[in-house]
């Protein structure tokens, strides 16, 4: 494994970040991701399983999801999910490591994908997560 892994390696695709509590009622309004142009929030989609949109924007089919939930660890996870529209229904996909769903954005949106990295990192700078190399 090489020491500078850098977002769109292939090592880069294995690196989760676990956070240190869960998404709850009481603080998913922490983990907002702003760009300037859009709020994104947490919202509940299923039990103690959070979505926010990481990339969505109407002139464009390509859709990120931020999804947050526990693994069998017990742990939370942040991890990431695209949208999907299928006979008019939308739903996401199955969740990708968190690495492996930056990668997904830094191929179709690179600018995004650095933006929601370093949001990312000031979860693990703030001591909310940290950042783990998975098989």
């Amino acid at each position: 494994m090489k020491d500078d892994i850098q977002l769109g390696d292939n090592e880069f695709a294995k690196m989760m970040l676990v956070l240190k509590s869960p998404v709850t009622q009481a603080n998913h309004k922490e983990f907002k991701f702003l760009d300037g142009t859009e709020t994104g929030e947490m919202q509940e989609i299923a039990p103690d399983i959070w979505a926010m949109p990481a990339y969505m924007q109407e002139d464009d089919d390509f859709t990120m999801f931020f999804l947050t939930t526990q693994i069998e660890s017990g742990e939370t996870v942040m991890a990431f999910a695209t949208g999907e529209t299928d006979d008019g229904n939308f739903r996401l996909s199955a969740p990708m490591v968190t690495g492996a769903g930056l990668n997904v954005l830094n191929e179709q949106q690179p600018n995004r994908a650095k933006r929601v990295l370093k949001f990312l990192n000031d979860i693990s700078k703030a001591d909310e997560g940290s950042w783990r190399m998975v098989d």
